[in-house]
């Protein structure tokens, strides 16, 4: 074979022109080695960065079901610390200071609690060992014992109208509406770790997201809804509800933990929107004075109390409509409460009426009208389905 030499000058010209070639490869103008070579690389399109998941709430017991948030609370799936606590319903009586006690076996009130002055929720801890009666306007909180029936001594806590509790388990989280803060305090002790002051009217109502890293509140007085981050414990967004006149009450997620639904007494309806984006929240007109929001216990409706007009209306969470009204017999005042631990039965109070109603969930047919005291509230249906409890009249995950 004949190996035809470059004389050196030619050798050492042509070594300078393709280090002058690669040298303008990072250049402003120059062309990059794909480029320059005409390799199959040009044609690739460049690679998207993907934005990271935020993580959840530190601490949190994961969901059972990513898809569900409500998978731990099927019938009967009761939790080894509540299985042998005995079945009942706790109504906070308003304007009597006391809870009335009801056996749901027999739909007689079997007990009456003096508490302190306006209890307005029967309230589930996290640890699901103790209920807590919010005396509002006495501004204690009471514990009772759900192994016994007994209450226990009044715990300091000024203006908790509701409680709930971050889904760690870390904090309660007081809903001061006539402060107007939210007081975050140590689950068990109660005493005061922050305060958060805002500037709407009336907190009262919540739920958190999926993930637990935000919660979002109603303002009942200002209709007006924030959105919390729980692990800074901030108000992070704030809007106004478009309706005028908007009196925001009962807070929940969809299953999918997608959409949040807000109930709004005034506005005769609920309240549709993201909480991800918080975005402009759309109505859907449910009934006269729309208050209280139950999931069932196959996550596939919820039942709404409409207080104005003695209506429970069914909505259907894959089809995202009503599907249903139920309108109790002789009229009533239904406002908030729970589910039955079988899911069989909705039982709610009767605000300005002075009774309980007991609602068969697969007919509407109303089973019991039960006379409580005065002014009868957040009533707690215990033990229910559940792992931990995030504080109201019982939200379970």
């Amino acid at each position: 074979m004949t190996t035809t030499r470059l004389p050196r000058k030619a050798t050492v010209l042509l070594a300078g022109l393709v280090l002058a070639a690669l040298a303008g490869c990072g250049s402003a103008g120059g062309k990059g080695p794909a480029e320059a070579l005409g390799s199959e690389a040009a044609a690739q399109p460049p690679v998207k960065a993907v934005p990271a998941v935020p993580p959840g709430l530190a601490g949190m017991p994961p969901l059972l079901d990513p898809n569900d948030v409500y998978a731990a609370d099927r019938p009967n799936q009761l939790s080894p610390v509540v299985k042998d606590f005995p079945s009942r319903v706790y109504v906070p009586n308003t304007t009597s200071n006391t809870v009335s006690v009801i056996d749901p076996a027999t739909y007689k009130v079997i007990d009456t609690i003096p508490v302190g002055i306006q209890p307005q929720h029967v309230v589930p801890s996290w640890d699901l060992k103790t209920l807590w009666v919010n005396n509002n306007r006495g501004h204690t909180l009471t514990p009772i014992n759900p192994a016994t029936g007994e209450a226990g001594e009044p715990v300091e806590v000024h203006d908790p109208y509701n409680l709930y509790f971050t889904p760690n388990g870390k904090y309660a989280v007081v809903m001061a509406s006539m402060d107007k803060e939210l007081v975050f305090r140590d689950p068990r002790t109660m005493n005061r770790v922050k305060t958060v002051p805002v500037t709407c009217f009336g907190v009262n109502h919540a739920d958190f997201s999926a993930d637990g890293r935000y919660f979002i509140v109603s303002c009942e007085f200002s209709g007006e809804l924030l959105k919390v981050d729980t692990e800074k414990m901030e108000v992070v967004a704030q809007q106004k509800l478009p309706y005028e006149g908007a009196m925001p009450q009962d807070v929940k997620i969809s299953p999918d933990g997608k959409t949040f639904y807000v109930a709004d007494m005034m506005a005769h309806g609920m309240w549709v929107f993201s909480g991800e984006q918080f975005d402009t929240p759309k109505l859907l007109p449910t009934g006269k004075g729309c208050h209280g929001l139950y999931v069932s216990r196959d996550s596939r409706e919820m039942y709404i109390s409409n207080r104005g007009e003695g209506s429970i209306s069914v909505y259907d969470f894959q089809q995202g409509r009503l599907t249903k009204k139920w309108q109790l017999p002789d009229g009533g005042s239904p406002d908030m409460g729970g589910v039955s631990a079988d899911g069989k039965v909705l039982w709610l109070s009767g605000r300005y009426d002075g009774e309980v109603y007991a609602i068969d969930t697969a007919t509407g047919r109303q089973l019991a009208r039960i006379p409580v005291g005065g002014g009868p509230h957040g009533l707690a249906v215990y033990p229910q389905p559940g792992r931990y409890s995030l504080g109201h009249t019982g939200v379970f995950r």
